[in-house]
């Protein structure tokens, strides 16, 4: 008998548009001979299925249960592709905890820890042969924390509102005069921003995540941008940057990498699939942590797709080994 699966989107924030995008890649490419798939869109007091008709279904709040054409609808399991609030910050995985459904993204603790970049880096900063940017944790715009970061940092400077996906709100600082409207930026998306030193060298993200019991990295993916950064433009408009999959690395490298990615999955207690940001610093390659991201974009060019192909695996036999792990 088939499973049945509501598949998460939406958003309460800037990124539900990509979050759409990729639940539409998600809905045609499961499998449906093993899973019934319904796509539950949640915005702000607004939970609901859209029927062939078009017209909205309320979720029912209290078991998270849908009712079609006189039939009430219970989920076996939830697959969470909104990326950024609620689903991946841990409020919607609290939420199912409570209710007993269970989804294929990190618990409610790790989605909440990952979201804070600042506090991530300070979990997983003890790693062996992982390195970590010098950085400040702002929560205050005020010319007290302006002048600290010109005191203890050295620019250039990458600015980011600390709970923030999709590289919205984030700048890079060559001189001290552009502190100032960087942080306002920064601030305007979040009450947390991350001041960090910049590291020069190569740009990679690579995926990770558990199936069939194991943990297994995939090809690392190089970014070249012809951005200044990975910013929102570099990652959504198409000619911007190129992705390089498998990235250009060196046999020592490429072990030493496949060494720290399941050591960070592990040490932040991830579930599912979640998308690793690192630099190799240029003159040294060390692997520089970046970010974590625990709801990766899953739409036709995303990194993660990209990766899972590089393997010779299908991106529906990838789907369908997340979805049986939550089980």
């Amino acid at each position: 008998m088939k499973k049945k699966i509501a598949l998460v989107t939406g958003g309460f924030t800037g990124e539900s548009v990509i979050s759409l995008k990729s639940a539409a890649v998600v809905e045609k490419t499961i499998d449906r001979d093993l899973y019934d798939i319904y796509k539950i869109l949640i915005y702000p007091g607004d939970w609901y299925f859209l029927n062939e008709s078009g017209i909205k279904i309320p979720v029912n709040l209290n078991d998270f249960s849908i009712e079609l054409e006189g039939q009430k609808i219970i989920f076996d399991g939830v697959f969470n592709i909104l990326h950024g609030s609620p689903g991946e910050d841990g409020k919607l995985a609290g939420y199912f905890d409570m209710i007993g459904i269970p989804y294929t993204t990190c618990d409610q603790l790790t989605s909440a820890i990952t979201m804070n970049k600042g506090y991530t880096k300070a979990i997983v900063d003890d790693i062996e042969e992982l390195y970590i940017a010098k950085s400040l944790q702002l929560f205050e715009n005020s010319s007290e924390n302006r002048e600290k970061v010109a005191n203890e940092l050295t620019l250039p400077l990458f600015i980011k509102p600390n709970n923030g996906g999709s590289s919205i709100g984030m700048s890079k600082v060559k001189t001290w005069e552009e502190l100032p409207e960087a942080l306002e930026k920064a601030f305007a998306e979040d009450k947390q921003v991350l001041v960090e030193e910049f590291v020069s060298g190569r740009e990679f993200s690579i995926g990770c995540f558990k199936g069939k019991g194991n943990i297994q990295v995939l090809p690392a993916t190089e970014i070249v941008s012809s951005k200044e950064f990975f910013d929102y433009e570099a990652k959504y408009v198409a000619g911007v940057t190129e992705e390089i999959t498998p990235g250009r690395m060196n046999e020592e490298e490429v072990d030493r990498v496949n060494r720290i990615i399941p050591k960070i999955y592990e040490k932040l207690n991830c579930k599912g699939a979640v998308r690793i940001d690192y630099f190799l610093q240029k003159e040294s390659g060390k692997f520089y942590f970046i970010e974590i991201n625990t709801v990766p974009g899953q739409t036709e060019t995303s990194l993660i797709s990209q990766q899972v192909r590089a393997i010779g695996m299908e991106v529906k036999d990838f789907y369908t080994q997340i979805i049986e792990e939550m089980f």
